[in-house]
């Protein structure tokens, strides 16, 4: 297949964005990458890069997510540990409250559940793009730990919540589950509070 380096802006980024869906579905996250993607859609590396500066966002923008990691993340983490809990259920919140990313997040769960490699994709995303960086801002021996306890509550959050929809969660004003779920994730980040003995 020849190498295409111009094409409409619309058909190149569709091409690439069904190339990235396709290859983060099937060969996940951590084995994908841009050049490959590039080389599936039929165009040069560099008309990728038009589009996405990282592999993290073209993962956003294929898996539409709301946000781009490697923008969010750091918004997140900018304002330090204090209040971090809080920010990051209500972070959960927006991106399962839209729609088209919650559809999305789904058909990468469920193809997780009879392929593997899909889920693996997403675990290998929010292992590069989230629990890493959080660690090093927690900054102490446990904290890859800690931040794969995050993820846990905030993954089952979702799920519970959104997918599975099971009562009373489910329908729970938000700001009572931000209330309830935020200091448990504050004390996970507060490294003054051990939680191996």
């Amino acid at each position: 297949m020849a190498i295409v380096t111009d094409m409409g802006s619309d058909e190149a980024r569709d091409a690439v964005l069904d190339a990235a869906r396709a290859a983060f579905h099937s060969s996940g996250y951590a084995r994908t990458t841009v050049k490959g993607v590039a080389a599936m859609a039929g165009v040069a590396p560099s008309v990728v890069a038009k589009y996405y500066d990282n592999k993290e966002a073209m993962f956003a923008a294929a898996m539409k997510l709301p946000f781009d990691p490697s923008s969010a993340v750091p918004e997140l983490l900018a304002p330090g540990l204090d209040g971090m809990g809080e920010r990051m259920v209500r972070a959960t919140f927006e991106v399962f409250n839209d729609e088209e990313s919650r559809e999305d997040l789904m058909a990468l769960f469920q193809a997780g559940a009879s392929a593997g490699r899909a889920a693996q994709s997403l675990r290998d995303f929010l292992e590069d793009s989230v629990i890493d960086r959080l660690a090093v801002v927690v900054g102490i021996p446990d904290a890859r730990l800690r931040a794969s306890l995050i993820s846990s509550h905030l993954i089952g959050l979702a799920v519970t919540r959104f997918i599975i929809r099971l009562e009373p969660l489910a329908s729970a004003p938000e700001e009572d589950v931000v209330r309830i779920y935020a200091p448990l994730i504050q004390d996970l980040l507060d490294p003054t509070k051990p939680i191996l003995k």
